[in-house]
């Protein structure tokens, strides 16, 4: 089944993260981590039509030109110094998604995608992809855990709104 949160947990769907939800579970028989061993690129290949029709520009490839580019610093003459690269990015540039596969805890890519995500100039929400299932480790599970731990806590402020946590 599709699991998704959002965090904080205090904060409702906006209609944006509602239709993002729906381009996974529209697809979820193809990508269900239970049924099918996908690589993230994969999974995003089979999402990126439906994540286009709401307006995402999606990463088509591994060459310069495929990927989506998010500026973090500017520099002299407004000279993009420093960027990160995502998986889709709405319109508006305010939603960025990440999907992930096998690396998703084991190398906590989850991490890395928040910190990018928090750097990324303009963004307000990540939405963060990951298997249920990964070799029988439950990443949907630890990646919540994490996310609740770090909403309650109330250590550390984000500069996002939300983060979307999907388990497809």
């Amino acid at each position: 089944m599709l699991n998704y949160q959002l965090f904080p947990r205090s904060n409702a769907l906006t209609t944006k993260i509602q239709d993002v939800i729906n381009c996974f579970a529209v697809e979820y028989d193809k990508i269900n981590s239970a049924m099918h061993n996908l690589k993230s690129d994969e999974v995003l290949k089979i999402i990126a039509p439906h994540l286009m029709k709401i307006g995402f520009t999606v990463e088509t490839g591994k060459s310069a030109s495929a990927k989506i580019i998010i500026p973090v610093l500017f520099g002299m003459n407004n000279r993009v110094d420093k960027a990160f690269n995502a998986d889709a990015l709405s319109s508006d540039g305010k939603i960025v998604i990440e999907v992930e596969a096998g690396r998703a805890t084991e190398n906590n890519q989850f991490l890395k995608d928040l910190f990018q995500a928090c750097m990324m100039f303009d963004v307000e929400y990540l939405v963060l992809a990951v298997r249920n299932d990964y070799r029988g480790h439950k990443d949907f599970e630890i990646v919540y855990t994490f996310l609740e731990t770090l909403y309650i806590s109330n250590r550390i402020k984000l500069p996002l709104k939300g983060i979307l946590l999907i388990g497809y």
